[in-house]
């Protein structure tokens, strides 16, 4: 019998364009499946596009008003019986760490009882298998990548979106999540995060430029601030190296505006640099309200500039937005600019959402107010969702740790 961890061992083995046909032939003969989907997010997060027939997939379905979207959204397994071919079909997540991939599809013959309890746990934890393989296996293989497209890339946007961590991502401490648009076009928009067992990094710039030239220099921005966090530097020096890093390569030129923080997991303190950068909103107790930062340099526009660090504090329950300029600076067809106050109700109308939902319901909204025509910016919104360490954790601190 192929249990989970037989499975797993399975889909390491198998080559990486294969690990999902391995997945549905083990399915079919464990659980008598009489089909077995996968449906990966496209860029957009609007569709999930079938792995069939690549480069080009099988007709997509939408997130919202689908049973697999269903699943999706709520990230959890949904039912649904059809009387007629005495099935059910099982529509599972399929995520890793809080990152949104898409979902498996599985439809088994009926039973009297529908499906038992400990197969629906096993069908979950072959979809769980396969979300970390899919993640493996994107380094070898295209094909769970071009599956994501229902539209071509621009060169730039590949670029962007090679760059990218994740979509979304979630700890004990915090739940994230981000989105850019015009998925299929962005510019230089980015962000990125990076946790280690007592600190949080997340960065998000709004790149100077359009197409390649916006790309480049997010690049290179981006890299350089992961390779001064990766040498241990504290945050002023990661701003430090970054900005000289831009400047050497363009004298002033090009810069870039970044918004550098760092969290700490076990009291919720939180250094800042606010470098020329997108704008940070905080929802709390049902009040919105915009964090007041002191305004330092973007990145790259002086040689030697120094970068020194705010503080704020969040608490269990805070919700942190951070927005570019291309959501302020939007214009309806009439040439009316996205006021403060419609990004006020937009940020209040989906505090029900989970972090990892919020960005792309905030774009849509944004969309509505800019009509379908063609961006002149691209926009980007993260969401940060403060849950702080549980106490089971901090019980093991020092007597006198600050919680």
């Amino acid at each position: 019998m192929d249990r989970p961890s037989a499975v797993e061992r399975t889909l390491r083995e198998a080559a990486p364009h294969e690990i999902f046909d391995v997945l549905r032939s083990l399915m079919e003969r464990r659980f008598h499946a009489r089909s077995v989907e996968l449906l990966m997010a496209d860029y957009a997060m609007t569709r999930l596009q079938p792995i069939e027939a690549l480069p080009r997939t099988l007709q997509p379905l939408p997130v919202h008003e689908s049973a697999p979207g269903r699943a999706f959204g709520a990230q959890e397994q949904h039912c649904v019986y059809d009387g007629s071919e005495s099935t059910i079909t099982v529509h599972m997540p399929v995520s890793v760490r809080g990152d949104r991939l898409g979902v498996l599809s599985v439809t088994l013959p009926a039973g009297a009882d529908g499906v038992a309890a400990d197969v629906l746990d096993e069908l979950q934890q072959c979809a769980d298998a396969l979300a970390h393989e899919v993640v493996v296996a994107e380094r070898d293989t295209d094909v769970f990548l071009q599956a994501r497209r229902a539209e071509r890339l621009t060169l730039a946007a590949e670029m962007q979106w090679q760059l990218l961590p994740g979509r979304s991502c979630a700890r004990p401490e915090y739940s994230l999540g981000a989105q850019l648009e015009p998925a299929y076009a962005i510019f230089g928009d980015s962000f990125d995060w990076s946790a280690s067992a007592d600190d949080l990094y997340v960065m998000v710039s709004n790149g100077m430029g359009e197409g390649i030239d916006a790309a480049l220099l997010t690049n290179l921005a981006v890299n350089a601030l992961r390779n001064a966090r990766r040498a241990g530097l504290d945050l002023s020096d990661q701003a430090y190296l970054a900005d000289q890093a831009i400047y050497g390569q363009h004298r002033g030129d090009r810069h870039l505006s970044t918004l550098l923080l760092r969290f700490h997991l076990p009291t919720g303190d939180v250094e800042i640099i606010d470098a020329g950068s997108p704008h940070v909103w905080r929802l709390r107790a049902g009040a919105v309200e915009m964090i007041e930062l002191e305004a330092q340099m973007p990145l790259g526009m002086f040689e030697d500039t120094a970068y020194v660090p705010q503080r704020f504090a969040v608490e269990p329950g805070d919700r942190l937005l951070f927005i570019s300029d291309g959501v302020y600076d939007a214009l309806s067809p009439g040439g009316e600019k996205y006021s403060v106050r419609a990004l006020a109700r937009s940020i209040n109308s989906t505090r029900l959402l989970p972090a990892s939902q919020v960005p792309r319901a905030m774009l849509q909204e944004l969309l509505g107010h800019r009509g379908a025509g063609p961006a002149a910016d691209d926009s980007l919104v993260m969401c940060l969702d403060w849950h702080g360490r549980p106490r089971r954790e901090l019980g093991d601190q020092p007597s006198g740790a600050s919680t």
